[in-house]
Order: structure tokens, then C-alpha cells, then sequence
């Protein structure tokens, strides 16, 4: 009745289109948040299979999972807490992203390590304050490690800003005795955007599933095909007259005689209850959402169209062969496409080609 289609097909191909486009840097494939919805250890696994870089996951749990699965490639998560398991990261060959003294005083007990330290460089959020960065490096005299920060994407000028300090965060580490062997400062959108923040490497989560990263323009000229669609097979089909209430608090009221089509795949399954002017495609026409979007259900307005019980709704899907774009469903909840791919399940069933 409801499925969550996923191409790892696509994901392989966007995994190799954005090796192409960034070469010679690496490529960090990020899987974090059950590879943003569509499946961490089935897409980890295919790109394992595919030699990719390294998987990025957010914590030791999800790290742990990837070996425990049998995931074999480099792998590296940034959220940390002080009293976690290091001496099993460093057995399973984890790397480790570490923003703060008392995680990294903590990560230095165990046996040989694979460090990658954060410096904050205007994001706001975790990483090294400057004032902070002559201890730490101190303390890593002679040592191996990577070095990283993360863009805001707010303009091209606080990007770039951002890249200043991230450069002395470099040369400081540098006269401090520290070796750094993997600099990496782009997502997806500052790796598309910025040939010259790539350094050794980048990470790209939204890409790597065919999304795009901004939120201001197209980037279809990258070649990346969308891996995740939605669909649902249509429940009920009445026929009803003009003034017809749709829904919880009659949000809709029909103008004239239409049809109905009810799609189940409600709230529970992603579909943003605060939708407005969302549309489903139908045997490849797209047709509105109408009335508040229910627990396990909501509405089409499909006008005199035939549509009949069993007919598949595709939630969003690929732009290119008519289908909504999660793009565009996440325009319509006012949020972006990020929340929608990451926010889908419920019910619904993964399925993978």
C-alpha cells in the first residue's frame, strides 16, 4: 500500500559523478540519520561494495552498527561524548571527529587513535574555539591527524571568512609540530560551489541522494539523480458535489462537482501535515493535495480525471519524469528537502533496487 523506493543504483552513480567533480580530493559518502532516510547499512553497504573514501556517520552508535553490519571502509563520526568506548573506536578502526579537551584527552588513552579535529570557524556550533587552539595542538605535537570545519552557507563572504580562519587553524597546527593529512572543509554546497575549499577531502550527504543542497538554485548541471521515492496506492475514489467540507476543519471546500481520490500516507509516514499546495502525481499528471493532511491520510482533488482504487500516487519522486520533487513537497511545509527524505517511514516500506 505504501513504499519508500530507493535506487542504490543512483546513489552509486552520484557517489562516482561527485568523485569525478572533486577529484583529486576524497570523498566522503555521509550516512548519518539512516543515510538521510533511505537506508544506512543498505546504501553503506553499496557503496562499500563501490570503494568509496569514507562513510561519515554522526556518532559511535551508528559507527558501531556499520561494523557490526560488516562494513569494512573507512569510516569517521564527529559527535562525541567524554566517557564513550574509544578503546572500541580504535579497535574497529573508527576515526573520530573531536571538538572538545575532555573528549580528547580521553580519545589520547587509547591505542593509536585516528584523530580529526574540529575548529570552529563561524558556524556557531561544535569545534575548537581559536582561543583553544595552541593547547590543543600542543598536545598533539608529532601526531597524524585531520583537520576540519564546516561552512554556514550564509553568503559567498562568510564562506570565504570562514576559509581564512580555517587556513590559520592550518598554518597553526603546522608551526606547532602537528602533521595534518586530511584537511576537509566543504559539505555538498561548498564542495559544488568552492573548487578551492576542497583541500584533501569533502563530505557530501545531500548530494550523494540526488537533493539538491541550495536553496536559492537549480543544480541539475551536476548530473546527481534523486534515490528516494514515495509512493502510495489510492484507497478510496468518491465522486462529490460543489460545497463538499474536505478534511479536518474544512480547510478545502470544493467549488464544483470533482473526485476525490484518498491517498494513505498521513503525518505518520513524513507527509508534512502543514502542507500547503502540495501535489501528488497520478498515473503522470500531478494533481493538488487538498484539505489538512491527516494521521494516515489525505486528499486529491483529481477534477473528472478516471482514477480508480489500486491507481499508485507518487508522493514525490524524480522532477524529470513529472513526478513533485522533495524539493517541492518541502517548499510547501515551508522546510526543506533534507527534513522530508529524513523524515519518511512510519508504514511505509523501504524498498531497494
Amino acid at each position: 500500500m505504501r513504499e519508500i523506493r530507493v535506487d542504490l543504483g543512483r546513489i552509486t552513480h552520484n557517489y562516482l559523478a561527485l568523485k569525478d567533480i572533486n577529484s583529486p580530493a576524497k570523498v566522503m559518502a555521509v550516512v548519518k540519520a539512516n543515510a538521510y532516510g533511505h537506508g544506512m547499512h543498505e546504501v553503506a553497504a553499496a557503496l562499500d561494495s563501490a570503494g568509496v573514501d569514507v562513510l561519515g556517520v554522526a556518532d559511535l552508535e551508528e559507527a558501531f552498527a556499520l561494523r557490526l553490519a560488516g562494513i569494512k571502509a573507512p569510516l569517521m563520526c564527529w559527535i562525541l561524548q567524554p566517557d564513550e568506548d574509544f578503546y572500541q573506536a580504535s579497535a574497529q578502526n573508527i576515526e573520530l571527529g573531536i571538538s572538545s579537551l575532555e573528549v580528547l584527552i580521553n580519545v589520547l588513552k587509547t591505542p593509536d587513535p585516528k584523530i580529526h579535529i574540529k575548529v570552529e570557524t563561524g558556524l556557531g556550533r561544535n569545534g575548537f574555539l581559536r582561543s583553544s587552539w595552541s593547547e590543543v595542538f600542543s598536545q598533539l605535537e608529532g601526531k597524524e591527524i585531520g583537520l576540519f570545519s564546516h561552512l554556514s552557507n550564509t553568503s559567498m563572504e562568510d564562506d570565504q571568512r570562514q576559509q581564512e580562519v580555517f587556513e590559520e587553524a592550518l598554518n597553526l597546527a603546522k608551526a606547532s609540530g602537528v602533521k595534518v593529512i586530511t584537511a576537509h572543509l566543504a559539505a555538498t554546497a561548498g564542495a559544488l560551489s568552492y573548487p578551492e575549499m576542497r583541500y584533501d577531502m569533502v563530505r557530501c550527504g545531500i548530494g550523494l541522494y540526488g537533493l539538491n543542497p541550495f536553496e536559492d538554485k537549480g543544480f541539475a548541471e551536476f548530473g546527481l539523480q534523486p534515490a528516494m521515492k514515495a509512493v502510495a496506492k489510492v484507497a478510496n475514489v468518491k465522486r462529490v458535489e460543489a460545497g463538499q467540507g474536505v478534511s479536518y476543519g474544512y480547510k478545502f471546500i470544493t467549488s464544483k462537482p470533482t473526485t476525490l481520490a484518498l491517498i494513505p500516507f498521513g503525518y505518520y509516514e513524513g507527509m508534512p501535515r502543514v502542507s500547503v499546495g502540495a501535489k501528488v502525481a497520478i498515473n503522470g499528471v500531478q494533481y493538488p493535495v487538498v484539505g489538512r493532511v491527516a494521521m494516515d491520510q489525505f486528499l486529491v482533488d483529481v477534477g473528472d480525471a478516471k482514477i480508480k482504487i489500486g491507481d499508485e500516487a507518487v508522493v514525490f519522486g524524480d522532477k524529470a519524469l513529472g513526478e513533485p520533487s522533495a524539493d517541492e513537497l518541502g517548499l510547501s511545509a515551508g522546510t526543506i528537502n533534507y527534513e522530508i527524505v529524513t523524515r519518511i517511514g512510519g508504514r511505509a516500506k523501504r524498498v531497494f533496487s
